[in-house]
């Protein structure tokens, strides 16, 4: 399979999910609103999914995709290799389990310490307990999802998702048939939606040749280099999951600006996840391939072909996402319990995120060139600045600009983050520069959505009352997202920012 398409495939998949992801926090937001259940269960929910960034996703798969990569190019036992993984991170994740069950209290306030003393602490501790088993599973589906990918397969770990969000939209329905407690009913729908993907892409990897088994965990001469490589990721997802916790804990000491952060959150997550997330996914085993090959040319026309995709399509969702903010959230949230007066400080944080967004996909494109050399070291380093800068604009700006601050600091943090990579990656040379076909669209694709955020703010203008009436709304952010689209795909093309031949050459590549 070509890079390009790769991306379409895992991007297709995601896109899915997201949209499947998104009716799920819709459903929420109308279910439970604003209020303590809400609250609880999303940082119940998100204690999980910390965690498995952490030991899973962003640390453990950062150093075993490229290693399991070059094993599979070469047939230097990858299987072997995938199950003493396999073990490991199994006997790891379950400890880390069993301790997190009794330590509960303490993590919820390490989280939220904001709610200390009231409901929703019990609420928290009481979902937390049912949640997190969740990172046991999903643990195990990222390492089988990482093997997958190495192997060019991306449409089963890409699809699995899917499953959780399907899974927790089908408990909401049945609580709300059956009138059973809604906050226990997701909660108890999130290990079963592990589960479901852990089977899911276990499966996958068995039609692939790699049915894996556990073993007894030992500490053998791969495993040591795969620890060596895969400590540094660990201490920098840590740094990652600081962060988060910076926001939570601001949020936390705001009425309601938990499930605001986390709704705006959501919806600057599917370009995120569609773009970025794709191109991370596809392009760290294929540049560990070519490493392996001595292809040094071949790495470094993926490398500029993912960045040119990925400004393309994530220059105007960031314009988007700035510009048309609260008609966004009014239209796609405002319902059920989630208020008329929850859609302004929604929208706030979502600009503000939006902002940040080519700085989150642009990561994405370049950690891969540090992490199919093994270096792990450098994006440690470069993420503790990038937390030291986070801490001080939302701890420091709270007591000014409020729960906005949580935002501003991510995303400001976010562009620490990608500079940083950009400025260390020259170290690679040629591998990693820009080619004169990236130097010379992206001024193009700057422009065109510059246009487009113009058309956007005009369309506002003229549609504005009509994102407010129940029977026109969603034919108003329709028509807008139509106006808007052609008019960043006409002076794009125009312009020479991007060319219909370039998309057709790429989809007729072969990998």
């Amino acid at each position: 399979m070509s890079l390009f398409r790769g991306f379409l495939s895992v991007g297709a998949w995601t896109l899915a999910s997201r949209v499947v992801g998104f009716a799920r926090d819709v459903m929420i937001a109308a279910y439970l609103g604003t209020g303590p259940v809400a609250q609880a269960y999303t940082v119940a929910f998100t204690l999980p999914n910390m965690f498995r960034r952490f030991f899973a996703e962003g640390a453990f798969n950062t150093a075993f995709v490229p290693m399991f990569a070059r094993r599979l190019e070469a047939g230097d036992n990858p299987r072997g290799f995938a199950e003493e993984a396999f073990s490991g991170l199994f006997a790891v994740v379950l400890a880390v389990s069993l301790l997190a069950h009794l330590a509960m209290p303490w993590l919820v306030l390490g989280m939220a310490a904001g709610f200390a003393g009231d409901s929703r602490f019990d609420l928290a501790v009481a979902y937390g307990r049912i949640c997190f088993p969740y990172i046991l599973f999903i643990s195990l589906t990222a390492l089988l999802g990482g093997l997958l990918n190495a192997g060019g397969r991306f449409m089963a770990a890409a699809a699995a998702p899917v499953l959780m969000n399907v899974v927790l939209i089908a408990a909401m329905l049945l609580a709300q048939a059956r009138g059973w407690d809604m906050g226990l009913t997701m909660a108890w729908s999130t290990p079963v939606s592990g589960i479901a993907q852990l089977a899911a892409v276990w499966w996958a990897a068995r039609r692939m040749g790699f049915a894996l088994r556990l073993r007894r965990p030992r500490l053998s001469p791969d495993m040591r280099r795969l620890l060596a490589v895969a400590g540094p990721a660990v201490l920098a997802g840590g740094v990652v999951q600081v962060n988060l916790l910076v926001g939570r804990q601001v949020g936390s000491f705001f009425d309601r600006a938990i499930p605001w952060l986390t709704n705006a959150d959501r919806l600057y997550q599917l370009p995120l996840g569609v773009v970025g997330i794709a191109i991370g996914i596809v392009l760290l085993p294929d540049i560990s391939r070519r490493l392996e090959r001595g292809d040094t040319e071949g790495g470094r026309h993926a490398f500029n072909r993912a960045t040119e995709f990925a400004l393309f399509l994530t220059l105007p969702a960031a314009v988007a996402l700035v510009v048309a903010a609260h008609p966004l959230i009014s239209v796609l949230f405002r319902r059920g319990a989630f208020a008329e007066s929850d859609v302004g400080p929604t929208a706030l944080a979502l600009a503000i995120y939006g902002a940040g967004l080519p700085a989150f996909v642009l990561q994405k494109v370049l950690q891969p060139l540090y992490f199919a050399r093994g270096d792990t070291r450098s994006p440690f380093r470069f993420a503790l600045w990038s937390m030291l800068v986070n801490a001080g604009v939302a701890l420091g700006l709270a007591p000014v600009i409020g729960f906005s601050a949580a935002a501003l600091g991510t995303s400001v943090a976010g562009w620490t983050m990608a500079l940083q990579l950009w400025r260390g990656a020259r170290a690679f040379g040629a591998a990693a520069a820009p080619d004169a076909r990236l130097r010379r669209r992206l001024p193009r694709l700057l422009a065109a959505s510059a246009v487009m955020g113009l058309v956007t703010w005009g369309g506002l203008q003229v549609l504005g009352p009509a994102f407010y009436q129940p029977g026109l709304r969603y034919l108003a952010l329709l028509g807008l997202v139509v106006a808007g689209g052609l008019a960043y795909l006409a002076p794009a093309l125009a312009l020479g920012g991007v060319r219909l031949s370039d998309l057709r050459a790429e989809l007729g590549r072969r990998g």
